[in-house]
């Protein structure tokens, strides 16, 4: 199908075309000079930068998964520094304690009353490095935070500040003094990157960049928090067509049903392809999804939040090729694949 099929019939609830045109392309503007900043450290991974720049402005959090010293901090470093936004690193490791990502309540002697001091967590812009070095207990301290906007302790619930992005880093080779991620903190991440090594011209350039001062130094905002609210409310005005919605649910629901996948994808994981979809959108410059918009994240987005059967047979496949596999065979709606 063209892109006028999926292109046509906007709602009268996404507002004028004028009015519309102005915040998209406003939003465009403010997308590709976060994605061009980041680039000044980040080299040769635009890729990457962009499913980042997408995690932030769908609202959701962001896990960067990849081998020791290609870039994962230093990423997520840089896209903070790119925002105008209060910012907290957390670098987790297996001594930790609840309290000591949420915060504690303390009594105060003066005026007899417990007086919440806020953790780190309590920020715009969260970077939790190396999260599978902390334990169980200490990554669920995470979950209310990511899915609910708020942290509870002692009973009360305090709200997270607006926007509130959190960051993940962790290293999928070593296993000692780590604890895998639940499931259910999986899930909550929108979208698992990889940033992989990079080739031979842009590692000469990366070594050329650093040799007297590393370039994140000299990185400055180019986005406050008002510009990254109008980014995660302008991409909610991407059109979708029925047909895209359509694919979307038979992919998420395809992976339910797979013989070589022990637990499906979740109604969440259905939302957040649907949102990072939008959201790709409009760094792209159109105002509505397309089919390859899905493809493209589909792996991304689902890949982690499913379970693979392990039987130790010669035919067992990963996560991605799983999702891969089901991109090959799902046909996307009112085509002639169907």
């Amino acid at each position: 199908m063209s892109e006028t099929n999926f292109s046509r019939q906007k709602t009268a609830s996404q507002g004028t075309a004028g009015e519309m045109g102005d915040t998209l392309v406003k939003a465009q503007n403010t997308a590709k000079a976060i994605l061009d900043n980041v680039e000044q450290v980040i080299v040769g991974k635009r890729a990457a930068i962009e499913l980042a720049v997408i995690a932030l402005i769908s609202k959701g959090h962001l896990l960067i998964e990849d081998a020791p010293g290609v870039g994962k901090t230093m990423l997520a470093r840089s896209l903070a520094r790119s925002l105008d936004c209060t910012f907290k690193r957390i670098q987790f490791t297996p001594d930790m304690l609840p309290g000591d990502i949420t915060g504690v309540s303390v009594y105060n002697q003066k005026t007899g009353d417990f007086e919440f001091r806020p953790g780190p967590v309590v920020a715009q812009i969260v970077l939790a490095d190396e999260i599978n070095r902390a334990t169980p207990k200490v990554q669920s301290a995470l979950l209310e935070c990511m899915e609910e906007r708020q942290i509870t302790v002692d009973g009360v619930s305090h709200r997270m500040p607006t926007p509130f992005h959190v960051l993940a880093t962790e290293n999928p080779i070593e296993y000692e003094g780590t604890f895998p991620l639940p499931e259910t903190q999986l899930d909550r991440f929108v979208l698992r990157l990889g940033i992989g090594y990079p080739s031979m011209p842009d590692e000469i350039t990366i070594m050329e960049n650093q040799q007297y001062t590393h370039p994140i130094e000299q990185l400055n905002p180019v986005a406050g928090s008002a510009d990254v609210e109008l980014l995660q409310t302008a991409v909610k005005r991407i059109y979708v067509d029925d047909l895209i919605k359509q694919y979307i649910a038979t992919l998420v629901g395809a992976t339910r049903d797979h013989r070589s996948i022990y637990l499906g994808v979740s109604p969440r994981g259905s939302l957040a392809l649907f949102r990072t979809a939008q959201a790709r959108a409009l760094l792209q410059g159109r105002d509505f999804v397309l089919p390859d918009d899905v493809k493209a994240l589909a792996e991304p987005v689902l890949a982690h939040r499913l379970i693979a059967r392990l039987t130790d047979a010669p035919g067992d496949r990963s996560d991605r090729a799983i999702v891969h596999e089901l991109l090959d065979t799902v046909p996307v709606p009112g085509t002639l694949a169907e």
